[in-house]
């Protein structure tokens, strides 16, 4: 397997930062208690983890407990781990997370559809609670096997859950409002702002999530023009949470892979959510309420 030296080298899997060192929770609002961090991944490093080949970018280590001292430092008393592009399939490191913290954490797997029944199991037992189909980067499995996969994890009792433009759910739509089981889309479609509301990708998520689809509030830095403090992006986060109050989460995207802009802080983006839910109590339904029911807080799953 190539080396992330020698990726770079060709030009390849360009390196990532890190994410900021110091995080702090926000200013603006207090977090509530049993607030849930939807969205981050634990990253290890080669050769004990290697990367895949196919992945589009190389990011540092982004360990165990990193993750849960940002939790701590900003308030957030869960998090749930996303099987992270450049592992591809293997899990392990993000399983091993789950087992040693079962009342803290849950995740999302990326797995084939050829899993044993006994991997599956032990995935379950650890705390995974759904699957991630990804087309944005590589290393993720795409949505031509979207029907096995929506009944693998009704079979499971899981959900379903997708890194993906938004322009790519139009055509996908009719099949999304069929699936037998819940679909969560990350980052709000990575949805650049510039497109407008009256885009037809944007509204095509708006109609989706009003229909009884989920949405990651999350990823601001990845959807803005203007950049920080991300205010072009207040229209549209606003959007979504109208078109369905109790089926949006949110997520701090930790350690923000794929990312070379303006390294913001966590605090920085809790912030942003009292601009995207200025209500208080329906702010408290995105971090505590809504996710967990999605993923099973206060159950053993």
């Amino acid at each position: 397997m190539p080396t992330a030296d020698n990726d770079n080298e060709k030009g390849q899997a360009p390196a990532c930062p890190g994410p900021d060192p110091r995080p702090h929770g926000p200013t603006r609002f207090t977090v509530p208690a049993g607030a849930v961090d939807t969205h981050a991944h634990v990253i290890g490093l080669p050769p004990e983890h290697p990367f895949v080949p196919t992945r589009s970018y190389t990011p540092p280590e982004a360990t165990p407990e990193s993750y849960l001292a940002m939790l701590d430092a900003t308030g957030m008393e869960h998090g749930v781990l996303v099987q992270v592009s450049v592992h591809g399939t293997d899990n392990r490191l993000m399983l091993s997370t789950l087992r040693a913290h079962r009342q803290r954490l849950r995740g999302i797997a990326v797995i084939p559809l050829d899993t044993p029944e006994r991997e599956l199991a032990a995935m379950q037992e650890a705390g995974v609670v759904g699957l991630r189909l990804n087309i944005l980067y590589g290393g993720g499995i795409g949505f031509e096997q979207l029907d096995g996969y929506a009944a693998l994890a009704r079979e499971m009792g899981w959900h379903l859950q997708f890194l993906i433009d938004a322009r790519d759910l139009v055509p996908l739509a009719p099949r999304l409002g069929r699936l037998p089981v819940p679909f969560v889309v990350d980052h709000w479609g990575h949805f650049p702002v510039s497109r407008g509301l009256r885009d037809q990708g944007f509204q095509t998520l708006v109609s989706l999530v009003r229909d009884g689809g989920w949405v990651k509030l999350s990823g601001a830095y990845r959807n803005t023009v203007e950049g920080p403090p991300y205010a072009d992006t207040v229209p549209f986060a606003r959007a979504l949470h109208q078109a369905a109050p109790d089926r949006c989460v949110w997520g701090s995207d930790w350690p923000h892979v794929s990312h070379w802009g303006h390294m913001m802080n966590v605090g920085a983006l809790l912030d942003l959510l009292a601009d995207w839910v200025p209500d208080e109590a329906a702010r408290n339904r995105v971090l505590v309420e809504n996710a967990h029911r999605l993923y099973g807080f206060g159950t053993t799953a």
